[in-house]
């Protein structure tokens, strides 16, 4: 009952936006000056700088996410100085404000960003959809620079964003600033167009130019009546989803948020969360990659900023493990993967967030496959079925495996490299998910 009042408020509140977005757009220029956003060199910390906080407060729930992973290459020199940047995202749940959250972490100088603006895809594309183009502001301001290693969180954005959508996040920098932070292995068509397109309603300018990847964006907020909590999904390709159909949002997350909404519109008591894929590819629990600040940074590094620094966090689902095995020159230590992940689960409880857990899936066939390895991921998926790791589990392994042949994929559910799974797959993986696992209860002490 509670949950179709919700729904009836926000509907109402819907119907007024929806009167008055025609005589709203947040496209005045903001007073003299801009923001600054004060940050520090990205290795004073895992992976954080410091954040600009919005002009006005709110309950605040992910709807979608994207962790800086590292400098695009080829953008050491120019960066993006002198064109759009447009994203496509797509929302797991809606709301009636959004705001969006920028990163320079891999940058090496000052990043300004003069122009920002936010609205709902106007079908395939680049295109928006009219009456939806909202000028974004941070501090007021339409400009804001941000520091080598800083990130910074817009203003509030009056826009009614439906759940299940796609948005555009698109801005517009001047000068130049070093590596593009970027989220290489998208799954989604992103644009770039010469000079300043950012409020254009077609997609004209950004034809030519098209990417795999999304630049400097990594979280869309939504303010509204209807989500209840953010579920985070922490991973690694198996959950960035680098072999599901691009434009498609068939990645694990995106079919876990359709689960839900799907137990909402049922009327299940299960809470409605938005899901925010924390995925990067080739992510380890407990060695970053190279460079200052470092690409590609582990779990345990990562956790601050990808799970703790999400806005009302009530469960993360961890899917991490595979590549610490598959990567390590020797045998990789099954005690080390176990010790990290249960530092993972201990700073979760600290802040009263729910860790669900996830066994590692067969690899037998694919180029890293041997019978040492193969005993690690045995042994770790012994200790996380045992309940000595995780509240809960979600057992991927038990649900995607050849039951003729435990340790490959069955083969429907293989991409064809024996190591990341199908369209198929991957919806098997949403579906071991428990949705009464991601009760906002308080997690289990282990």
């Amino acid at each position: 009952m509670a949950r179709r009042r919700g729904y009836a408020l926000l509907s109402a509140i819907a119907a007024l936006i929806v009167g008055l977005s025609a005589a709203i757009y947040a496209g005045a220029s903001a007073g003299e000056g801009g923001a600054v956003a004060s940050g520090k060199d990205g290795a004073a910390g895992p992976g954080r700088g410091d954040r600009v906080a919005p002009a006005s407060t709110g309950v605040w729930t992910g709807t979608w996410g994207a962790s800086p992973v590292a400098g695009e290459p080829g953008t050491a020199t120019d960066g993006m100085a002198g064109r759009s940047v447009r994203n496509v995202v797509h929302t797991s749940v809606g709301g009636t404000s959004a705001r969006i959250t920028l990163s320079n972490l891999y940058g090496t100088g000052p990043l300004t960003f003069t122009h920002a603006t936010l609205a709902l895809a106007g079908g395939d594309g680049a295109g928006a959809a009219a009456g939806t183009m909202r000028r974004v502001t941070f501090g007021g301001h339409t400009t804001v620079t941000l520091p080598a290693g800083a990130e910074v969180t817009s203003d509030p954005v009056r826009l009614l964003v439906p759940a299940d959508s796609d948005v555009l996040v698109t801005t517009y920098s001047p000068t130049a600033s070093g590596p593009v932070t970027s989220h290489p292995h998208a799954r989604q068509t992103n644009y770039l167009a010469d000079g300043e397109h950012t409020a254009d309603l077609p997609g004209t300018a950004y034809v030519a130019d098209r990417a795999d990847r999304w630049r400097y964006v990594t979280a869309l907020d939504v303010s509204g009546p209807a989500a209840e909590g953010t579920v985070v999904a922490l991973g690694d390709s198996l959950t960035d989803g680098v072999t599901s159909t691009a434009d498609a949002d068939r990645r694990w997350p995106d079919v876990l948020a359709d689960r839900l909404r799907e137990a909402a519109d049922a009327g299940s008591d299960v809470p409605l969360h938005g899901v925010v894929n924390e995925g990067i590819s080739g992510n380890r629990v407990l060695t970053d990659g190279t460079g200052r600040p470092a690409e590609n940074q582990s779990g345990l590094h990562r956790f601050q900023r990808d799970v703790l620094g999400r806005p009302g966090v009530r469960v993360v689902v961890v899917d991490l493990g595979i590549n610490d095995i598959l990567r390590d020159p020797a045998v990789a230590d099954p005690d080390r993967i176990l010790g990290g992940l249960r530092t993972l689960v201990r700073r979760a409880h600290a802040h009263g967030i729910k860790v669900v857990g996830a066994t590692l899936m067969p690899f037998e066939g694919h180029r890293g496959y041997d019978d040492a390895r193969e005993g690690v991921r045995q042994e770790v998926n012994a200790a996380i079925r045992q309940g000595r790791v995780f509240d809960a589990v979600a057992d991927f392994d038990a649900a995607l495996r050849d039951p003729y042949d435990p340790r490959r994929f069955r083969p429907d559910y293989d991409s064809g490299d024996h190591l990341h799974p199908s369209d198929k797959g991957y919806r098997v993986m949403a579906r071991t998910v428990r949705l009464d696992d991601l009760r906002t209860a308080l997690p289990a002490r282990l």
